[in-house]
């Protein structure tokens, strides 16, 4: 591969991490000093100092942070070099900075996630999909801590939006599954119990739609100080009216028709 040519890599930062050259090669990236120095480079981009990149990845450290980095340089080197990628098309180095060529391409599913959740994007439904765990998860370097929240939050504000849309739609596993997966990673998220409170108020669950309200009412009382809000308040009784309206309905059908009871006691 020439200078000239660039490189064209897939990197996968969301869950764990996941490079791949354009022919599905797969880029092993050893240690994880290695795969946080990489995943630092990809997010950034612009080329920094080795001192500053290193007091990023290793804050805390009170000596050799200077051989840490040249390891994990050596090693990310080193995974570029087995699938045939010279480390210069890649790596822009001079003197003492280190960053990623702008020739090459980084495919990022980060920003793909983004591009989705943007204004006339591919929409919240499929961002979701795309979302398969936490900003490169297992590496608890702090440098990746504020974009891993900052992704979270906006994975979980599309996760809140979708139960209401499958809410809407009428898909009631759909919107469930939704609403539990956000209350998973927030159980403060008061408009996930109210698509489940919703959910059990049309199956007709009035053991589900009040241990649901309850769930809510302790932990916003426990965490917050707070009540459920008036919108919640709303339809928590519209979903026990309609568990009532069910059950009323389940009654009248399997009521025995007096005509047909005396017909049988005359016999």
């Amino acid at each position: 591969m020439t200078p000239n040519q660039g490189v064209h890599l897939r990197v996968e930062l969301l869950g764990r991490l996941d490079v791949r050259t354009e022919t599905d090669r797969e880029i092993r990236l050893t240690g994880r000093h290695a795969q946080a120095l990489f995943g630092l480079l990809v997010l950034v981009r612009r080329p920094r100092s080795r001192e500053t990149i290193a007091a990023d990845l290793w804050p805390e450290a009170e000596a050799n942070t200077a051989g840490s980095m040249r390891q994990a340089l050596w090693l990310v080197r080193q995974a570029l070099v087995s699938v045939g990628i010279s480390p210069t098309d890649l790596l822009d180095i001079e003197g003492d900075t280190v960053g990623i060529r702008m020739d090459a391409a980084i495919e990022l599913d980060t920003a793909a996630l983004e591009r989705c959740l943007d204004a006339n994007g591919c929409g919240p439904e499929e961002a979701i999909s795309r979302y398969r765990g936490d900003l490169l998860e297992g590496l608890g370097h702090d440098c990746f801590a504020s974009e891993r929240e900052r992704l979270a939050d906006r994975y979980e504000d599309a996760l809140a939006v979708v139960a209401e849309q499958r809410l809407e739609a009428g898909d009631l596993d759909g919107a469930r599954i939704a609403a539990t997966r956000l209350l998973a990673r927030d159980p403060l998220r008061e408009e996930a119990h109210a698509v489940l409170i919703a959910v059990h108020g049309q199956i007709g669950s009035r053991s589900q739609v009040v241990r649901q309200y309850r769930r809510l009412s302790d932990v916003l009382s426990r965490e917050l100080g707070e009540r459920p809000l008036p919108d919640t308040e709303a339809i928590y009784r519209h979903a026990l009216a309609q568990t009532m309206r069910r059950a009323q309905e389940r009654a009248a059908l399997i009521e025995p028709n007096p005509r047909h009871t005396l017909v049988a006691v005359g016999r």
